[in-house]
């Protein structure tokens, strides 16, 4: 996916789609787009090698492309390709990984 985008994280950072949130409640009732804020789940679609040390080591990511993430409301910076949003984000933002 990063390929067809023509972008590579670059060590700790990770490229994230925003999945969709729902546009019902529980109780059956629809929110209109402009009550709804942005989702924080999404799909890491690419990753860089790692964060380097003071010793000059990589050390790699627990995340891996194709994992569903909880990130901070504010996390990141949001990034556009090929008409489709992103957000490229350290991978300290991740809050966890949904199961």
């Amino acid at each position: 996916m990063a390929k067809e985008l023509g972008v590579r994280p670059l060590h700790d950072r990770i490229l994230v789609r925003r999945m969709e949130e729902e546009t019902k409640t529980a109780g059956g009732l629809f929110i209109p787009d402009t009550a709804k804020e942005k989702p924080q789940r999404g799909e890491i679609v690419a990753t860089g090698k790692g964060r380097i040390n003071d010793e000059g080591k990589t050390l790699p990511l627990e995340v891996k492309v194709g994992d569903k993430i909880l990130f901070a409301k504010y996390a990141g910076t949001e990034l556009k390709f090929s008409g489709e949003e992103f957000l490229m984000m350290r991978e300290e933002d991740v809050l966890g990984i949904v199961q």
